[in-house]
């Protein structure tokens, strides 16, 4: 047994170049809203191959505002439901609450952490405006499921507005605020969705601190200029002009179009990010060895995991979930799983748990929803363990993790 170690659940992964790219804005004098940000949203529409001239990608302050931007922009409100899984966090849904909105919640399914399809399917009335299913881990979901589903339910589809007249049918508003790298037979989640909020938490697999960015695809008679410019007025109060183009020359003067928000993203942010994005190919490999290490260990102990790269997709390594089982094949009880968590604490490893299910929580019990609704979710929950899995790993520490954790799960599952 190698020296106990000191190993934090997810700490960002900086380097010099962000330092430094941080130092150059904050002494350009412009550190607010402005060409980083601009650059940063153009490089990110490029990576996932959108189009690169309006861009249609908005980088925002958090991923939540980028979700919320989404249901905004397609009008969606008071008297409309929006479908979300139970398994997820609180950002998912919450959104839907800020509009307005009705939350529709639907378990997962017993094999898998993504929504149960059928029960989706079976929850969509002619209120039903969108559906936010989750890339949860940075694994992609069943598209072509969903989309086949708010195809078939165009008959009794009811738009309001613009855009949802222009779709013409339910808006699938991925969160991927774990997915960000991720692909589905070679696209990039970020233009499978027709939009897709992205996360930059500083425990995200690429960070700007905070932050997040709001991307989609054309939608046929929508000018994608136009999107941009409204998701502008919407993150800056309604004001007709940024502040990098009021600090043109006698370009003072703005208007306040509507009474909005403020959610933008600073040059201070977009600085990392811009260093971060040269450094990120490297850094989803980093994970994806990680991963491979772990899997090598774990399945063969009965661990099930989360299977992140298959013929089929590619994601992102953002979490590494296990749920522990007994040689009986019966999961540990909640109790266990809770000492299995301290035991690695006190060999210095930080774990989590991805998720506690939203009905769990006292603000979704106080909108009426029980965990006894939701079985799947609740049992997917009661035996899961994240363990650490981020690019600050070295090889040491992914040996360490994986020589404590075999021997403690040893303990508990009976081999």
């Amino acid at each position: 047994m190698i020296d106990k170690m000191n190993i934090p659940f997810s700490p960002p992964d900086i380097s010099d170049a962000e330092v430094e790219e941080v130092a150059s804005a904050l002494k350009s004098g412009w550190i607010t809203t402005g060409p980083r940000v601009k650059k940063l949203e153009k490089q990110i529409a490029g990576y996932l191959n959108l189009p690169v001239d309006a861009p249609n990608c908005v980088c925002l302050n958090s991923q939540t505002a980028s979700q919320e931007m989404a249901l905004r922009l397609l009008e969606i409100g008071e008297g409309d439901e929006v479908i979300v899984p139970a398994y997820t966090y609180t950002a998912t849904a919450s959104v839907v609450a800020h509009v307005g909105a009705k939350i529709v919640m639907i378990d997962c399914r017993k094999d898998s952490l993504e929504m149960d399809y059928d029960a989706m399917e079976r929850a969509i009335t002619d209120k039903t405006k969108a559906i936010i299913p989750v890339a949860l881990g940075g694994v992609p979901c069943d598209y072509d499921r969903i989309f086949s589903i708010v195809e078939k339910k165009k008959t009794i589809f009811k738009p309001k507005g613009e855009l949802q007249t222009a779709l013409n049918r339910i808006a699938v508003c991925e969160d991927t605020a774990h997915a960000f790298g991720a692909s589905k037979n070679g696209v990039m989640l970020g233009n499978i969705c027709d939009f897709s909020s992205f996360s930059f938490h500083a425990v995200k697999n690429f960070t700007t601190a905070e932050g997040g960015a709001l991307t989609w695809r054309h939608i046929d008679g929508v000018d994608d200029a136009t999107i941009y410019h409204r998701l502008q007025l919407l993150s800056l109060h309604g004001q007709s002009k940024d502040a990098l183009k009021k600090n043109q020359p006698g370009m003072w003067e703005y208007d306040i179009v509507g009474t909005y928000y403020k959610c933008n993203m600073t040059d201070i942010m977009g600085a990392i990010g811009l260093a971060q994005f040269i450094r990120y190919p490297d850094m989803l490999k980093r994970r994806r060895e990680i991963i491979t290490e772990y899997d090598k260990a774990f399945i063969p102990l009965g661990v099930k995991v989360l299977n992140h790269y298959t013929d089929e997709y590619v994601s992102s390594g953002h979490l590494y979930l296990t749920r522990v089982f007994k040689k009986d094949g019966s999961p540990v009880s909640d109790g266990e799983r809770r000492e299995i968590i301290i035991k690695m604490a006190e060999r210095g490893i930080a774990c989590n748990v991805h998720y506690k299910p939203l009905p769990m929580h006292t603000a979704y019990k106080n909108l009426g929803f029980d965990i006894k609704n939701f079985p799947n979710a609740y049992a997917h929950y009661e035996n899961e363990i994240t363990l650490p899995l981020h690019t600050c790993l070295t090889d040491e520490q992914v040996k360490y993790i994986i020589e404590n954790y075999t021997k403690i799960l040893k303990e508990y599952v009976g081999l």
